[in-house]
């Protein structure tokens, strides 16, 4: 069993240097403050990450990235 971890740090980091907070994103992108805290959790539907990728103008590689696990590939 091979899981990938995410992290939405990038995210962050780009809502930092666009000077946007949590709330104007889900302002502009027409989301509930469950998104946030999702991704703060680390956990999100693909439909909130295009909504985002829309509202912050990005792609998807700019607000995420994959994290292998600790596992040893076969």
């Amino acid at each position: 069993k091979n899981n990938m971890a995410v992290t939405y740090k990038k995210l962050f980091h780009l809502l930092i240097d666009k000077g946007m907070t949590n709330a104007e994103l889900m302002e502009r992108g027409g989301f509930s403050a469950n998104i946030i805290t999702g991704l703060k959790n680390n956990y999100v539907s693909l439909d909130s990450i295009e909504k985002i990728c829309k509202v912050l103008n990005c792609g998807v590689d700019e607000i995420l990235e994959f994290l292998p696990d600790n596992t040893e590939e076969e």
